[in-house]
């Protein structure tokens, strides 16, 4: 199960809106057959592992990050390949939360006389397809905010000059986030201010991430680096006909979203990332937006990249927050990794348990 885990990471970043499982055939204690899932409308994990193994599939046993698909989708249910091939046991580290799949897999498997197993590995599964659960059970992406910071939790100076913080290293490293995001989002302040082009450029990548921009007041210069290459997706509140014209003109495509009150609602904007399918976001902007995303509930995971600078306490907030009045107010996180990324120290905290 730990070799179909490290699979899993050929087609992590391609693989969206579908999870990106891997595959190990055993018999008789060896590897006979590998696969996993590379992008959405080819071969699944177990298609690919069942053909690498051949007539040796025969009696063996499937190791498999995911339940066995049960469904007619892009491409047919595993468990008919699985069955075909003769496999004796499948072990799957989790079930599909997905609902034309959730136990059917398995249903399907013990009806053919397979035994199935769940549960190995299974916090390590979930690890690694945490976007597509996300998405499935909850509507919404897992959803990350991407911080550049000195040490006193800075990310500019008072008059807007943030480039660099941080080294070259961690700039790297945030493109392989980038890489690995099904989406890139960001605010119009950030454009307006920083002309950014969000794509993946200094790591290798197979597929860019697309592009969204909360716009609330369709303020898009026609002339932004972001409106060029694949068209960006814009969320907006604004029914300005002849700027939403100008926008679409220029292949953006424009989304009208609810408000609150004179703003965009940030769980409903969530909900529509979910809905397009975005598995993973992350997210790169300013402390304005970041702090409204916190305080809608809608992040799952801070990546803060520290750099051993001060910047005093007139530069820009990490985050912009309401003052709490006691410590019990404030908004509690798990470390779970921290880590160097040369000079700079990468840190990872997450909501919940």
């Amino acid at each position: 199960m730990a070799r179909a885990i490290e699979l899993t990471q050929r087609g992590r970043d391609t693989a969206t809106p579908n999870p990106n499982v891997g595959c190990v055939i055993v018999k008789d204690g060896i590897i006979v057959g590998e696969g996993w899932h590379e992008r959405a409308g080819e071969a699944h994990a177990e298609v690919k592992a069942i053909a690498q193994a051949g007539a040796s599939a025969k009696g063996a046993t499937a190791y498999v990050t995911l339940e066995p698909c049960a469904h007619q989708g892009r491409t047919g249910p595993c468990t008919d390949v699985l069955v075909k091939a003769g496999v004796s046991r499948v072990v799957a580290a989790i079930e599909d939360p997905f609902p034309q799949v959730n136990g059917r897999g398995f249903e399907k498997l013990r009806d053919a006389g397979i035994k199935a197993e769940v549960g190995l590995m299974a916090d390590e599964a979930r690890e690694v397809h945490k976007g597509f659960l996300a998405r499935v059970t909850r509507g919404r992406p897992w959803m990350r905010l991407k911080v550049a910071a000195s040490l006193d939790g800075r990310i500019a100076l008072a008059n807007g000059e943030s480039r660099w913080i941080t080294s070259e290293a961690a700039r790297r490293d945030v493109h392989m986030l980038r890489a690995r995001s099904s989406a890139m989002l960001t605010g119009i302040g950030t454009v307006l201010a920083d002309d950014p082009e969000l794509t993946v450029r200094h790591v290798e990548c197979r597929r860019q991430p697309r592009r969204v921009v909360i716009d609330s007041r369709l303020d898009m210069p026609l002339t932004a680096k972001i409106l060029q290459g694949e068209p960006p997706i814009i969320l907006t509140v604004s029914d300005d006909a002849a700027k939403r014209a100008a926008l679409e003109a220029k292949g953006a495509q424009v989304v009208q979203v609810p408000r609150e009150g004179e703003k965009t609602d940030l769980v409903a904007v969530a909900k529509i990332l979910g809905s397009l399918e975005f598995n993973e976001v992350t997210v790169e902007t300013g402390g304005k937006l970041m702090g409204s995303l916190l305080r809608a509930r809608v992040v799952d995971e801070l990546v803060i990249y520290y750099a051993g600078s001060l910047l005093g306490d007139k530069s820009q907030a990490m985050f912009v927050l309401p003052e709490w009045a006691r410590l019990d107010e404030a908004m509690r996180l798990r470390i779970v990794e921290a880590r160097m990324v040369g000079p700079d120290v990468r840190v990872t905290a997450r909501f919940g348990d």
